[in-house]
C-alpha cells in the first residue's frame, strides 16, 4: 500500500518544483524585458535628445537655468546608466544610480515646471528599484571585481 501512494507524493512534489522553476524562469525573462525596455528608454528617449542638443531639451536646460553642460552631464550619465542597466555585474547600482537621477528630476519638476509631468520620474523609479532590489546578488560580485585591483 505505500509502494502505491510513496510515488504519486513524488510525482507531485516534482510537479510543484517544476512549477515554481517555470515560475522563476518566467520572473527573470520578465525582470530582463523591463531592463532592455528601460535601457532602450534611457539610452534613446532620454539621453539621446540631450546628447544630440535637441532643440526641446536646450529649451529644458535653458529654463532650468544649467545650460548645455549639464545636459551633456545628464545625457551621459543617462546613456552610461542604460548601457549598465544590460551589464550583469552593474546592473543593481545602475538602477540605483538612475533612480537618483530620476530624484533629482522630480524636484526640477516640482520646483522649475511646476509640477508638470512629475509623475514621470516617479512612475521609472518602481522598475528601477525592484530591479536594484531583485539583481542585488550581483552587488557582491561587484565589490570582488574592485577589490581585485
Amino acid at each position: 500500500m505505500s509502494e502505491t501512494t510513496a510515488p504519486a507524493a513524488r510525482t507531485a512534489s516534482a510537479a510543484s518544483a517544476g512549477s515554481l522553476s517555470g515560475r522563476r524562469r518566467a520572473s527573470r525573462v520578465a525582470l530582463r524585458t523591463v531592463q532592455v525596455l528601460l535601457a532602450l528608454f534611457y539610452g534613446i528617449a532620454s539621453a539621446l535628445p540631450k546628447l544630440i542638443a535637441h532643440p526641446s531639451a536646450v529649451e529644458s536646460f535653458d529654463r532650468i537655468g544649467w545650460g548645455s553642460g549639464a545636459m551633456y552631464t545628464i545625457g551621459a550619465l543617462e546613456l552610461a546608466g542604460a548601457v549598465a542597466l544590460l551589464i550583469p555585474v552593474l546592473q543593481s547600482v545602475a538602477a540605483v544610480a538612475l533612480s537618483a537621477l530620476m530624484v533629482g528630476a522630480f524636484i526640477v519638476q516640482l520646483t522649475v515646471f511646476d509640477g508638470e509631468n512629475a509623475a514621470t520620474p516617479l512612475i521609472l523609479m518602481v522598475p528601477l528599484l525592484l530591479i536594484a532590489w531583485a539583481r542585488r546578488g550581483h552587488n557582491g560580485e561587484l565589490l570582488r571585481l574592485v577589490r581585485r585591483r
